[in-house]
């Protein structure tokens, strides 16, 4: 089974970046072992290309990058594929969310459950946020490694807030309690989770 030309292109761009930057052991790891998944492609979905609102702060978000070749790599391809991506909202709040999350997140899968690339081994997507928005705490028992494509910033554990910065990248433990907000521009990420390992 092959996969379509964009979407390859795509992964191939962001396995390099996330295997520059992934900052430890166990991210290295983590991102090596969807490296060797990904090697198998499964069925592809049929293109969705569904936006929302918030999706008006995609390119202010994307242009972050541009200046960094590599990253200006990924996000070049990324734009390649992102029309035929379904972005979502996220309607689990705990009461951490700021009260504007709603209608200023969303979410798409690019290969997991339902993305271009229907799969359960591997999870991997984008968060977009509008400037000012708080995403709620939530945990999750995969694994997870984040590369960061705005300004923004996160926290995991009893981290406290912090800004990774463009280009920069972490790694959350299975079942550690995180979350992420934008500050006076749109924060955009990518994010990989191994639901098996």
């Amino acid at each position: 089974m092959a996969r379509d030309a964009a979407l390859q292109g795509f992964l191939d761009a962001a396995i390099a970046a996330f295997g520059r930057v992934s900052p430890g052991q166990e991210a290295r790891r983590s991102v090596d072992r969807i490296t060797i998944l990904l090697d198998a492609p499964q069925p592809a979905r049929r293109d969705i290309g569904k936006r929302l609102p918030v999706c008006d702060h995609l390119e202010e978000a994307l242009s972050n990058g541009a200046n960094e070749p590599a990253l200006a790599v990924l996000l070049y391809r990324f734009r390649a594929i992102e029309p035929r991506l379904e972005w979502t909202v996220r309607s689990n709040n705990d009461g951490s969310a700021s009260e504007n999350f709603a209608a200023g997140h969303a979410n798409a899968l690019i290969v997991g459950p339902g993305g271009l690339e229907d799969r359960r081994d591997v999870w991997f997507g984008a968060s977009l946020l509008a400037p000012h928005v708080r995403y709620p705490d939530h945990d999750h028992p995969p694994e997870e490694t984040y590369l960061v494509l705005s300004e923004g910033e996160f926290m995991h554990g009893d981290s406290g807030w912090f800004s990774p910065g463009i280009g920069g990248s972490f790694y959350n433990t299975p079942g550690i309690r995180h979350a992420m907000r934008s500050v006076d521009k749109p924060l955009f990420a990518f994010w990989a989770l191994l639901p098996e390992h």
